[in-house]
C-alpha cells in the first residue's frame, strides 16, 4: 500500500483527511480496525492535553493518569498523547522509560500514613530525595501539613538543599493554595512550587485562575487521560475512490439521510493556507481534479458559508499529507516524540486566539475547494433522483 499521512503534532478540523490509503482493496481493509484505534485515542488525549495546557497559561502540567487510564496499553498511549498535547512530564515511568518522557510526581498519602506522623514521614522523604522534596500536604491537615513541610524546608537548607514545593490534593484549592503561598513566602520559601492535583480540567484551571488560585504546576489525571467529557473520538475510515487495474479512479461516496455521515469522494488532501504568520483557512480537495491559484472553499454542512483565498499563494500554502510508505515500504524519518511536542506548540500559536477559546470558539474556514464541492453535490443530487 501508499500510505499518506498528516505530521503527528499538526493541528486539524473537522471533514479533513488524517491518513490516505491507497493500494489493494483487501490489504486497505484489513488495516482499518487498527488504523482507527491507535489515531482516534491518541488524537484525542493530545487535544485535550492541549486545552487543559492553554487553561494552564503557561504554567507547568504534569499528566497524572495512568491509575484511572483504560489498562496498561491505554496508559502508555495517553502518557504519550498528552506530551505531544503539551504535557511537560508524567508519572507514568514506564512511559518515561519507553518514549523519553520526563518523569515527575510527589510521595502517595500512604507514605505520610506509615509513620507516626506527618513531620517525621517529611523528615523520612527528605532524608531519601533532598534534591526534590515536594511534600504532599493534605493527608491530615492541609495547613498544617504546609507548616511541617516549612519546617523540614529549614533542615533541608541547613544541609545546603531548598524545599522544591508542596502539593495540593483535595479541599478548595483556590483558598488553599493562597494561604499556602502566604505561609511559603513568609517563611522565606518564594519560589518553593504549590503543585495541585484532586480531578482538574480545563474548566475547573480557568475557574481557579479567575478565583486567584497561587498555582504554579497542575496535576491532571482521570479527566486528561480518558477524555472524560469526550471519551471517543469519531474518526471514520471510509472508501473514497476506486479503481480496475489501470483503469480510472471512480469516486465513491457514503450516504445518509444525516448530513454528517455523508462522506467526500475522491483523492483527497488539505491545503493549509496562512497569512501574517496564522493558518487563515483549509481547502480540502481533490488531487485528481487539481487545484488553482484562486480558492475557493465552501462548508460541506453548510453550503452558504465560503472563504476564497487569492493571490500569491503558493508562497503561503502547503499540502498537510505527507509520503509515509510506498508499496509498502516506510519513506518517513518519524522524528523524535519532544520534536513532534514542538511542532504541536507551534502550530496551535499559528491559530488566532479566538480559534483557541475554550467557549464559543470562533469556526476556523476549512472546507471542500469549489471543484469537489460541485462533483459531490452532483453524486448526491445523483443519489436522491
Amino acid at each position: 500500500c501508499d500510505v499518506d499521512g498528516v505530521p503527528e503534532g499538526t493541528v486539524v478540523f473537522p471533514q479533513e483527511p488524517l491518513l490516505r490509503v491507497k493500494g489493494p482493496m483487501v490489504q486497505a481493509q484489513l488495516v482499518e480496525t487498527a488504523l482507527l484505534n491507535f489515531i482516534n485515542f491518541e488524537t484525542l488525549i493530545a487535544t485535550k492535553a492541549a486545552r487543559v495546557c492553554l487553561a494552564a497559561e503557561g504554567d507547568r502540567v504534569i499528566e497524572f493518569g495512568l491509575r484511572r487510564a483504560q489498562g496498561r496499553d491505554g496508559g502508555l498511549s495517553a502518557s504519550r498523547a498528552a506530551y505531544v498535547g503539551g504535557c511537560v512530564a508524567t508519572s507514568n515511568v514506564l512511559a518515561g522509560q519507553r518514549f523519553g518522557i520526563p518523569v515527575a510526581g510527589t510521595h502517595a498519602h500512604s507514605w505520610v500514613m506509615s509513620f507516626d506522623t506527618e513531620l517525621e514521614a517529611f523528615r523520612a522523604y527528605a532524608q531519601a530525595l533532598p534534591g526534590n522534596c515536594i511534600f504532599l500536604v493534605d493527608t491530615y491537615n492541609t495547613i498544617e501539613g504546609v507548616r511541617n513541610a516549612v519546617k523540614v524546608g529549614h533542615e533541608l537548607r541547613r544541609r545546603g538543599h531548598e524545599l522544591a514545593g508542596v502539593r495540593l490534593d483535595s479541599g478548595d484549592l483556590a483558598w488553599l493554595s493562597i494561604q499556602t503561598r502566604r505561609i511559603l513566602d513568609e517563611a522565606g520559601f518564594p519560589k518553593a512550587s504549590i503543585v495541585a492535583s484532586n480531578d482538574l480540567d480545563e474548566a475547573i484551571i480557568t475557574s481557579l485562575k479567575q478565583q486567584g488560585a497561587r498555582i504554579d504546576t497542575w496535576g491532571v489525571g482521570t479527566k486528561l487521560v480518558t477524555g472524560y467529557d469526550q471519551p471517543a473520538l469519531g474518526g471514520v475510515y471510509k472508501l473514497s475512490a476506486i479503481r480496475e487495474s489501470g483503469g480510472k479512479w471512480i469516486r465513491k461516496m457514503k450516504f445518509s439521510e444525516q448530513s454528517a455521515k455523508l462522506t467526500n469522494p475522491g483523492i483527497l488532501n488539505v491545503r493549509r493556507f496562512a497569512s501574517g504568520g496564522e493558518f487563515v483557512g483549509d481547502a480540502i480537495y481533490d488531487e485528481a481534479l487539481g487545484i488553482g491559484r484562486s480558492v475557493r472553499i465552501i462548508d460541506p454542512t453548510e453550503p452558504a458559508r465560503s472563504k476564497t483565498f487569492r493571490g500569491k499563494i503558493e508562497a503561503t500554502s502547503s499540502d498537510l499529507l505527507r509520503p509515509i510508505f510506498r508499496k509498502g515500504e516506510l519513506v518517513y524519518d518519524p522524528p523524535a516524540l519532544a520534536a513532534t511536542r514542538e511542532h504541536a506548540k507551534r502550530q496551535l500559536s499559528m491559530l488566532h486566539s479566538g480559534i483557541k477559546r475554550l467557549v464559543h470558539p470562533h469556526q476556523y474556514p476549512a472546507g471542500l475547494e469549489q471543484k469537489l464541492h460541485t462533483v459531490r453535490s452532483r453524486l448526491v443530487r445523483r443519489n436522491v433522483s
